[in-house]
């Protein structure tokens, strides 16, 4: 067994991990005890690497090899056709001969590029340079541009560099934490885990959390302030207006270190508390105490993600919340600052190459000449274009519009990510070109790929990244990367070679013999930059560990927090307060449309799934696709658990089961980013297709940052009249559980709503789920039960054809293996809890195929799992809790001794604490 010391590849945390590996596989994974971000600490997420790395699993869901369409047929032809295997050289061959005509008949901006925040900075750098300093274009933008683009919009404006001030050890040296639009004990959860423990070791450490949501992290808070979607502004404002009044302000700070307050000052007068409450649906009580909490505390910390970057205020937000900082000078000190929290592995890493449509290399300035000629000189070419590119949202227009005829989408899966899904998927139609580079062939935006390049993934890929506090750590291999699949930085370095030939310019400004040569290649162009690394190298990030920047050229170690003296990387060395005034949601509700949606993560999922959606045990927690609703507004629509609901937005429609939760108040919803058509579609209704969460949200982007909003959405509710239900649900063969997955999804189109998800811990199953206005052909489910396997003569079968009814139940070694319902699903509730259970089916006979919707007597289902990592169900700690008596916490501890729930990862402590308060209420009344 051999354990290397590589990190994590999910949120921007960027916890050490310690890989063991053999035989040229991934045998397990632990938290490296060694590791700053996270000291031996990993989440649901991380302490399940191993398995999505399991070579069952990639053999199903990998691309493993060069795949292209016949480029030399016409468009409508090219996309008839599939893709067929092919080699490296000719597939890099064809697509640089393709750049090559097209950026000489249409221009270098006829060409873009949408990369990712789950690149390594090597391969960011190369992309960067292939683009900016090859083709001539700044059309290169990232998915980064979905959820960090306004932080780096509010941190430039405000303080003159994007730059994170503080670091984690803030949170242990606060003595107030301010929790905005960031769901931490989900997103974050290690950051939370140590929030937990600050608030253990300091009592007196108040923790404020302003959310429309309840969430976990919410519930936590001694201070929750339940603000209306988009008002963070207005709350902003309302809270300086507060400090200014109550003398909370630090005017020898603002007059030495800073500018612009006397403009501000004048605008944050008409945010008065009553008015300021009114706004954000709070009480003015809660106003004030959170504002005097702020700006009495000795250290304010502010830790905030999505709710406020996914706006079209985004930098606004943003900019409102550091001039709060900035006030009351809570910057600059140990336990203070404004600290983002970034949303993806290497956001940050993107960030400091410049690898979007609106930044330079070495933070540096687009606008800039010096700058501009600056990194020409470094790159050797003539000139860096001057113009920005087209974002994230106005390059898909772009090449819907016809404008961008070749875009090359890199580690990232716009088809599920990107708002109003129908746009995106016309651009992809309508694009000359389109090159798909990708780890994993199971996304939805692979099917409109002419070109598939194999990418390596975590534990194969080499490399670094930044995370959240400004660390650099080495990423490293433990195996090989499968098939034909290479490196991202060697795919672009290979085409940059082949394109630089075919435009007659040099091709050895990208021969690479290694990633730490592109790194050193960046490190360089840092030298004199806010975020200097001149003084690092691969060595020392090996033998040292992970080091923060700046770290200069002569320096020891890197920079904790950032400007301690006062000075600001701005003209004048002073910050910026900026004048912002609230302005409501783009996509606001009215009464067609009264319901606002908000999207967010679930505790074990991230992203679009293609890595996390590979491990069966992560669906424990929430199962399937659904739109939580307040228990009001279903009763007002005569809607339970468990009904299927059309949900439309302006742009789209899609259908759901509703959950009730108490997570939200009256007139809000919620939907999980996650869901895309790979888990769940169907025909929809009208002309609009189902294409998950996605197909609902706003196209609107900030004027500054152009990050959409993703986080606010106006919906309307209805009933779906779908009376015919089918559910099919098996215990697969692990060689080909994920390949069957894959193999349904053309199916789910069949039905105007379907979803299929993976279900399981040591074996793995999946279900799929659909309804229709009417029966469908039997021919049909036929189809779709022999993909399960269900034939033959080991099942069992009930059948009424005039009803449209069925029940077929496979049944191997004296238990059930597959289960069939249509028309009547009634029996699901019990049979899906014995297959798994895995119980004998012997004394059942066939009962098995009775309609019933009650369990055989002496079968008791598990219930919700609750703790993923150690398979702790509700209905096993809720028995446990009707014995236990005293105060939360000492039951918390009675609790992780008797079951160990909650005892590994940590992700379920904040639901068993909400549970513990259930049981002790229930006991009380």
């Amino acid at each position: 067994m051999t354990e290397t010391k590589s990190t994590c590849c999910y949120c921007g945390v960027g916890c050490g991990v310690i890989i063991e590996s053999e035989g040229g596989q991934v045998a397990g994974v632990r938290g490296d005890p060694d590791h700053p971000a996270n000291f031996g600490r990993l989440c649901s997420k991380g302490s399940t690497l191993h398995l999505s790395a399991d070579v069952k699993i990639q053999q199903q869901v990998r691309a493993l090899y060069p795949e292209m369409r016949d480029l030399v047929a016409g468009r409508e032809e090219v996309r008839g056709q599939e893709r067929q295997r092919s080699d490296w050289d000719t597939v890099i061959a064809s697509m640089a001969g393709k750049f090559a005509d097209t950026i000489k008949t249409h221009g270098p901006d006829s060409v873009a590029f949408y990369i990712s925040g789950q690149l390594l900075t090597e391969d960011y750098y190369v992309f960067n340079k292939l683009a900016k300093g090859l083709i001539g274009t700044n059309n290169i933008d990232s998915n980064s541009r979905l959820c960090m683009s306004s932080a780096v919009a509010g941190y430039k404006q405000t303080l003159g560099a994007d730059a994170p001030p503080t670091c984690y050890e803030d949170i242990d040296l606060a003595e107030v934490i301010f929790i905005v639009g960031s769901n931490t004990a989900y997103a974050h959860p290690i950051l939370y885990r140590r929030i937990e423990q600050a608030r253990e070791k300091n009592p007196a450490l108040k923790v404020i959390v302003a959310d429309p949501r309840c969430t976990d992290t919410a519930r936590e808070a001694d201070l929750f302030l339940p603000i209306l979607p988009g008002t963070d502004v207005a709350l902003f404002n309302g809270m300086l207006h507060l400090c200014l009044w109550e003398d909370l302000i630090d005017l020898a700070y603002i007059q030495e270190h800073t500018e612009g307050f006397a403009e501000l000052k004048q605008t944050v007068r008409d945010y008065t508390p009553a008015a300021v409450a009114k706004t954000c649906g709070i009480k003015e009580a809660d106003l004030v105490q959170a504002a005097r909490w702020f700006g009495q505390s000795k250290a304010s910390l502010s830790l905030y993600c999505q709710g406020l970057n996914q706006s079209s205020s985004g930098t606004a937000k943003n900019a409102a919340l550091i001039n709060l900082h900035l006030a009351t000078h809570q910057i600059g000190k140990p336990g203070a600052g404004p600290f983002s929290l970034t949303g993806q592995p290497n956001a940050m890493g993107g960030r400091e190459v410049g690898g979007m449509a609106n930044l330079m290399s070495g933070h540096r300035d687009l606008g800039n000449p010096e700058h501009r000629a600056e990194i020409a000189a470094y790159w050797g070419v003539d000139d860096v274009p001057a113009t920005p590119g087209k974002t994230a949202v106005e390059m898909f227009e772009a090449v819907r519009q016809g404008e961008i005829k070749i875009i090359w989408i890199v580690c990232t899966n716009p088809a599920q990510s990107m708002p109003e899904q129908n746009l995106i998927r016309e651009a992809l139609q309508k694009a000359e070109l389109v090159i798909v580079q990708e780890a994993y062939a199971s996304t939805a935006t692979v099917p409109y790929a002419d070109i598939l390049l194999p990418a390596s993934t975590w534990a194969e890929k080499t490399g670094t990244v930044t995370n959240s506090e400004r660390r650099i750590s080495r990423v490293r291999p433990v195996i090989p990367a499968p098939g034909e699949a290479k490196h991202d930085w060697q795919i672009a370095s290979q085409f940059a070679q082949a394109l630089a030939r075919l435009l007659g310019k040099s091709p050895t400004n990208f021969k690479y013999d290694s990633d730490e040569q592109v790194w050193n290649e960046h490190r360089d162009s840092t030298r004199g930059r806010d975020l200097d690394i001149t003084g690092l190298s691969y060595a020392i990030l090996e033998q040292q560990g992970p080091q923060q920047w700046p770290y200069p050229a002569g320096a020891i170690t890197g920079k904790q927090r950032l400007y301690e003296d006062g000075i600001f990387p701005t003209v004048n060395g002073r910050a910026r307060f900026i004048n912002t005034a609230y302005q409501p949601v783009k996509d606001g509700v009215d009464a067609r449309y009264p319901f606002s949606l908000n999207t967010g993560r679930l505790r074990d999922q991230w992203h679009g799934m293609s890595r996390s959606g590979t491990v069966a045990q992560l669906f424990a927690h929430v199962a399937e696709p659904g739109i939580s609703m307040e228990a009001t507004d279903m009763q007002r629509r005569f809607l339970k658990t468990g009904d299927l609901v059309h949900v439309s937005s302006r742009r789209g429609t899609v259908i759901l089961p509703v959950v009730e939760s108490d997570e939200q108040r009256a007139g809000q919803v919620f939907i999980a980013m996650h869901w895309g058509e790979e888990y769940v579609s169907g025909r929809g209704h009208a002309q609009n297709a189902s294409y998950g969460v996605n197909a609902l949200t706003s196209p609107a982007i900030d004027p500054i940052s152009k990050q959409p909003e993703l986080k606010a959405a106006a919906v309307k509710i209805l009933k779906a009249e779908l009376p015919w239900r089918f559910v099919v649900f098996a215990w697969l063969d692990s060689d080909h559980a994920y390949s069957i997955q894959a193999a349904l999804r053309p199916y789910m189109r069949e039905f105007a709503y379907a979803s299929c998800t993976p279900f399981g811990r040591d074996k793995v199953g999946v279900i799929f789920r659909a309804a229709n206005e009417e029966a469908v052909a039997a021919e049909l489910l036929e189809k779709i039960e022999k993909i399960f396997g269900i034939k033959g003569a080991d099942v069992l079968r009930y059948d009424d054809r005039r009803r449209s009814v069925s029940r077929h139940i496979l049944v191997k070694e004296g238990g059930l293996a597959a289960v069939a319902l249509a028309g009547d699903v009634s029996a699901e509730s019990w049979l899906k809890d014995f297959l798994q259970a895995q119980e004998p089916v012997a004394r059942l006979g066939r009962l098995l195929l009775m309609p019933s919707t009650t369990a055989p007597q002496g079968f008791a289902a598990r219930g919700k799992v609750v703790c993923s990592c150690l398979n702790v169900t509700d209905i096993e700690i809720n028995k446990a809790l009707g014995d236990m008596e005293g105060l939360p916490a000492d039951i918390l501890n009675g609790l992780q001794i008797k079951l160990k729930c909650g005892t590994n990862c940590g992700s379920c402590v904040p639901e068993l604490k909400k549970m513990i308060s259930f049981n002790i209420q229930e006991k009380v009344y």
